[in-house]
């Protein structure tokens, strides 16, 4: 069972074969995540969204 589970988890439970494939951008290492999310964070500091005018107006039922 010990070896079907070590299979399993080298073909599809690992990241660097999603990152290969596509599915995910970048593999964080445990040691740089606090400095990827502080940068990630400041980036969105200011960030302000315009979201465009609506047409209509909700109708009184």
């Amino acid at each position: 069972m010990n070896e079907l589970v070590a299979e399993y988890t080298e073909r599809f439970a690992n990241p660097y074969l999603a990152a290969e494939k596509g599915y995910i951008d970048e593999v964080v290492i445990p040691e740089t995540t606090r400095e990827k999310l502080i940068k990630g964070y400041a980036m969105l500091e200011n960030k302000v969204v315009n979201m465009p005018r609506k047409k209509h107006g909700n109708i009184p039922l």
